[in-house]
């Protein structure tokens, strides 16, 4: 038996029960991995609230954590016990252990910390397919982050400033807005006091911007579009704030001939292949110092319940980290 947090009903944090589970062996294809470093992430609210929807309740929410191999199954041989490996797949990272396929993991590098691969595989990925795959960032474009000082943000902004992209990027506070400069953004719009709209448009001649990055939804979705020169493209990864209109209002997308996308990690990591191609520029670009990743917030996992609150109540910067409360990192 092994500790993990456990949801049996849908809700705020205080669902959230601190159990003993059976585990099991690996079988076929699958490793057993003692979990070190969990990341937490917005989509763990989404389920938690039961805005996505998972197979089975109860569960063990959690899509991001680093570990060790303990045990691996019958005749696998890509993996052996003793690996270090990060994973961002399915569901159930908020445990002391956890099995998942094999080919869902990815190694880690010696130069890099636990703590960081578990708060950035998943982040990190996202960020990659976002800004190099998804919309293609170039030098000369200009490019508008929503949440720049979050988990996700934090990275995308360092990125797209070292594609060459001028980075504007909106916050909450004065606090944030320090951060969000120090991540490579040109121009911080603290958006409680400022209309993002009106200002990108002061920043940009009234030429508008190439890409919008939000993963904040229904509070900035029509100010978003607003920002956008003609054909540029409107990318929602997140819905922090509320879910998008539905329908969706075309004459708004019309208006401009815009492009609007709604991606998801695991469609760009479908493969193995591509999924360790994704994951090793990561890497390579947090051994390169193009990334710094920010483990502001480190929390037990017992206390997942007061790391979500914090969260959602944007008390947090950067990425937080739930650490097994057995494991001294």
């Amino acid at each position: 038996m092994v500790k993990a947090i456990r949801v049996h009903e849908h809700g705020g944090p205080e669902v959230f029960k601190w159990e003993d589970v059976e585990i099991g062996d690996p079988k076929d294809g699958e490793i057993r991995v003692k979990t070190k470093a969990i990341g937490l992430n917005f989509i763990d609210v989404y389920f938690r609230k039961g805005i996505y929807k998972t197979a089975t309740v109860p569960f063990t929410p959690g899509v991001e954590a680093a570990g060790v191999v303990t045990a691996v199954g019958p005749g696998l041989t890509s993996r052996k016990v003793g690996d270090i490996v990060a994973y961002a797949h399915g569901m159930g990272s908020y445990a002391e252990e956890q099995i998942l396929p094999a080919d869902k993991s990815v190694p880690v590098p010696s130069s890099i910390d636990l703590k960081v691969a578990a708060s950035v595989i998943l982040k990190g990925m996202t960020v990659q397919y976002l800004v190099r795959r998804c919309f293609k960032v170039e030098p000369g474009h200009t490019v508008l982050v929503h949440a720049a000082a979050g988990g996700v943000g934090s990275l995308l902004c360092q990125w797209a400033n070292a594609l060459g992209a001028t980075v504007i990027g909106t916050v909450s506070t004065k606090e944030k807005a320090v951060q969000a400069k120090e991540d490579g953004c040109h121009h911080v719009i603290i958006y409680k006091k400022e209309d993002f709209v009106t200002r990108v448009n002061d920043i940009t001649s009234g030429k508008g911007i190439e890409v919008v990055y939000d993963s904040v939804g229904k509070d900035t979705f029509e100010g978003s579009l607003a920002c956008l020169k003609a054909r540029g493209y409107m990318v929602s990864f997140g819905q922090s704030s509320g879910v998008l209109p539905d329908p969706v209002p075309l004459p708004l997308l019309g208006a401009k001939s815009l492009f609007l996308t709604r991606p998801s990690l695991f469609h760009y990591t479908a493969t193995q292949d591509e999924l360790l191609e994704t994951a090793g520029e990561v890497f390579a670009n947090i051994a390169l110092g193009v990334l710094r990743v920010r483990v502001n917030h480190i929390y037990p996992l017992s206390q997942a319940a007061q790391a979500h609150a914090d969260l959602e109540n944007r008390k947090t910067s950067g990425s937080i980290v739930l650490i097994p409360d057995s494991v001294n990192l």
